[in-house]
């Protein structure tokens, strides 16, 4: 297991936030347009700036920052697992990644890159075998966002998940394994054309 950042993709760069970067994320993480899909709608400032600063020493906790010329544009989440299983299952096989963008910079592509960039850290660089990822039904933008970065839609849960505006609403939960793609690895793609 390598460590997985700093990565180039599709000319964002991602890497562990500097303390001067972690308040550039948390300007943005409490907006309301961020917080509307979000489960965890509001963070504490002094509790986000404490575990965004371990998470270069994690070992379970593969989070990062998505820089572009040099402005924080959004913030993936890369957390280790274990799958179920009877006794004697491997541990730590598995993630969980999610994403969030400056809501200036939606819908130019950075969130698919952010989510590429952290299955090619989980696969290429941690050699985990799986990775999940969570969404709301209705947060179409991120449907998209999953199946753009090739993982499968596995489950469709009918109104299992609370939205505080919509009440009980459907959710999905996508997955990708090692073994869909013979290489997960993402190229890094000329300035030109970037998010």
């Amino acid at each position: 297991m390598s460590q997985p950042w700093p990565k180039d993709v599709a000319g964002l760069t991602l890497r562990y936030p500097s303390a001067a970067e972690i308040e550039d994320l948390l300007a943005f993480r409490n907006l309301e347009p961020v917080n509307e899909w979000m489960l965890r709608t509001h963070v504490e400032p002094t509790a986000f700036r404490g575990e965004w600063s371990a998470v270069a020493t994690s070992d379970t906790d593969f989070s990062c920052a998505a820089i572009l010329d040099g402005e924080v544009v959004g913030m993936g989440f890369l957390e280790l697992t274990n799958g179920m299983g009877q006794p004697g299952w491997p541990q730590a096989t598995e993630a969980s990644i999610g994403y969030i963008v400056r809501p200036e910079r939606a819908g130019r592509g950075v969130a698919t890159a952010i989510a590429r960039g952290l299955l090619d850290a989980a696969f290429v660089d941690l050699g985990l075998r799986r990775v999940t990822a969570g969404c709301f039904a209705d947060n179409l933008a991120s449907v998209r966002v999953l199946e753009k970065a090739g993982m499968r839609r596995e489950q469709h849960g009918v109104q299992d998940s609370w939205h505080h505006a919509l009440g009980w609403i459907d959710g999905y939960t996508y997955a990708a394994l090692a073994t869909d793609r013979p290489d997960w690895r993402v190229a890094p793609s000329p300035t030109s054309g970037r998010p």
